[in-house]
């Protein structure tokens, strides 16, 4: 096998920032299976006495998943949360306009938040700005965050929740600029309810950190001067602005397709430079932090219930994802960490069935798609402070995409554990890297691991009836070389090279 030269430096003293844990977020939206089937499933010979699968339980545990975005996504613009608390039995169905669905409201705000502390995670709840406005927002912070006596608090108490959610991080909306959207709105429309809808939020419970909408993705005609727009309105009451962006290879090119994560490097920047004009315009000492909190590789197109419209729970964009679309998401993982200043939080969209790591079938076994395991070894590996990268790689150009590096790599140190991790993509698709990392301002180092996800066959997959198709191994070829690392990270390949510090 041929390989190209790269190399990375690596300096302790060289930081980008500490990694704000969220940026390993997640989302569940009551849209196809997520809910009802996926996290959800009463019939299930897993499900505990809450009708929650535990297999599913323990895939997101080993995620450690920090937050979870809920309960959408378009479903939110139409939602009354007030479905969704109280008895069951007295809850209403009612057809659900963004996905052509009934929603049952068997699940609402009081068991997501008991199922998000059974994995650990924290709620980041959204409100309704399509429909509703103000008033519901604000009685929905009350319900969830007063501790009691208050009709809303109080409300909540009765339903058998007598200790508050003490959620922190709401979503004002979302994707509000999309035509789509129940209750789309102007910029200004949007910049001036969000504003008034977070003074109102924070007036109930000031500890509050608040997302407002950002454009629904940077194709969008509106993109730019909706962010400016929006923030001239609210940027004194908000504390993040998201984005949200998707990457797919319908074209079957998958060189211009691996190069993808070039595109989110660009997005984050102007994002973030137009938070820094809105800032400059305001003479504002307050910096505005981004939520990337939907990012995924989503594949299908379009909805299926068109057709079928009203059923519960339908299977929808459950896409099967491939080793190419695992090294997509693990570059954009890499990125999330290279704009660690930045970005506070960022949600793979979803956690199951619908575009998911995870799948499941009704009254069946769960198995793990690809993507799942870059996620799973930034999110166990990637705390800590991200350290700038100094990469010299081999470069090609593609459709879209000019003067992409084979290496993408980025490192963090882990005071705590006193562990350094490299994560490094090679996106050739015919010949391996040669790598040689310079570790010498950490001193002496040992090697842990070297874990490899790698397959002849850049299509693979996993099935439910071949789970284990593909899977991540940790006999890759990192060895000690003169104080240096030294490893051939194979043909489109996703590595973690895990090491610890000497004294």
């Amino acid at each position: 096998m041929m390989s190209n030269q790269a190399s990375m430096i690596v300096d302790k003293d060289f930081t980008i920032a500490q990694v704000d844990e969220r940026i390993y977020g997640s989302f569940i939206e009551h849209l196809g299976r997520a809910v009802y089937g996926g996290i959800y499933e009463p019939s299930h010979p897993t499900a505990d006495e809450n009708g929650f699968r535990l297999d599913v339980l323990e895939a997101v545990r080993q995620l450690k998943v920090p937050i979870i975005r809920y309960p959408g996504g378009n479903f939110v613009s139409g939602y009354n949360w007030e479905d969704g608390v109280g008895p069951r039995d007295a809850r209403k169905h009612k057809l659900e306009l963004a996905w052509w669905t009934t929603e049952t409201n068997e699940i609402g705000t009081n068991e997501f938040a008991e199922w998000t502390k059974k994995v650990g995670s924290e709620v980041m709840m959204a409100v309704n700005l399509g429909t509703r406005g103000v008033d519901a927002a604000r009685n929905l912070v009350e319900y969830c965050n007063h501790p009691s006596g208050t009709y809303w608090s109080d409300l909540r108490v009765s339903h058998g929740f007598k200790d508050p959610h003490a959620f922190r991080t709401w979503c004002l909306g979302n994707e509000m600029d999309g035509p789509w959207q129940i209750g789309a709105k102007t910029a200004v429309e949007y910049g001036r309810l969000a504003n008034e809808t977070a003074k109102a939020m924070r007036w109930v419970d000031p500890s509050l950190e608040l997302v407002a909408c950002g454009s629904s993705g940077s194709g969008m005609d509106t993109f730019a001067e909706w962010e400016a727009t929006v923030l001239d309105h609210c940027y004194d009451n908000v504390d993040l602005l998201s984005l949200h962006t998707y990457y797919n290879n319908n074209n079957g090119d998958t060189a211009n397709f691996l190069a993808s994560s070039l595109d989110l490097d660009h997005f984050i920047n102007s994002v973030a430079a137009i938070c820094d004009y809105v800032q400059a315009k305001k003479k504002s000492k307050k910096k505005l932090y981004l939520s990337l909190d939907e990012w995924n590789v989503w594949k299908s197109q379009g909805s299926s219930r068109a057709e079928q419209r009203w059923q519960i729970g339908p299977p929808e964009f459950e896409d099967v994802y491939n080793l190419e679309d695992a090294l997509v998401v693990g570059c954009c993982l890499i990125s999330l960490l290279k704009h660690a200043d930045r970005v506070k939080v960022a949600c793979l969209a979803q956690l199951v069935n619908v575009i998911a790591p995870i799948s499941t079938e009704n009254g069946g076994p769960l198995w793990l798609q690809t993507t799942y395991f870059p996620y799973l070894h930034a999110s166990l590996y990637g705390r800590g402070v991200v350290l700038h990268p100094m990469i010299s790689s081999p470069k090609y150009d593609s459709k879209d995409f000019t003067d992409v590096p084979y290496l993408e790599a980025v490192s963090v140190y882990n005071e705590e554990t006193e562990e350094v991790t490299v994560f490094a993509v090679n996106r050739h698709l015919t010949e391996g890297l040669d790598l040689r990392i310079d570790l010498r301002s950490f001193g002496e180092v040992r090697i842990l691991e070297h874990i490899v996800l790698e397959s002849e066959d850049i299509k693979a997959v996993n099935t439910k009836d071949h789970p284990e198709n593909i899977r991540p191994h940790n006999q890759g070829n990192a060895m000690q070389d003169n104080g240096h690392i030294r490893s051939l990270l194979s043909k489109a390949s996703w590595n973690v090279i895990r090491l610890k510090v000497e004294h």
